[in-house]
């Protein structure tokens, strides 16, 4: 029998240990998850995977659409995905993001983000940021499956 998810969540970072961090936190919390390293690759998953419904993207990827355009055009497209922008070098307010995105530090514990997430998407509301540096996702764990 085949485990039943919550939601299924895309991850893209080029930069493979932290994607692969940020893909074990949100399988912890019941979340099947699909990894890509580029904004091609992570295409290519939304078109194989209709039921995402959130894409998880850093900002400066190597390749040449960047995760903020990416977002926008995953928004434009599938407006039932939320969107959690992160960056370690760049800081957007909300009027920079699409209208389903919230923007993360990738220090991934910034409490801001984190209640502006629950008020824009309460049925996500369990990703959010802890107070301690390894601890960046609370919510009951599910056991989730990551996929790439």
């Amino acid at each position: 029998m085949e485990k039943e998810f919550n939601h299924e969540a895309l991850i893209v970072e080029d930069e493979p240990m932290t994607r692969m961090v940020a893909a074990d936190a949100i399988s912890e919390i019941g979340e099947k998850v699909y990894e890509a390293s580029d904004a091609h690759e992570a295409r290519e998953l939304l078109s194989e995977h209709p039921k995402v419904r959130l894409l998880f993207t850093d900002i400066e990827l190597a390749s040449n659409t960047n995760g903020l355009m990416l977002a926008r055009d995953v928004d434009d497209a599938r407006p039932d995905v939320e969107l959690i922008v992160t960056s370690g070098t760049n800081s957007l307010d909300d009027s920079n993001l699409p209208d389903h995105g919230t923007f993360l530090a990738k220090s991934y514990r910034a409490k801001p983000a984190a209640e502006h997430r629950q008020k824009k998407a309460p049925g996500l509301s369990r990703i959010v940021k802890g107070e301690r540096g390894n601890d960046f996702f609370s919510g009951p764990s599910g056991g989730g499956e990551t996929r790439r």
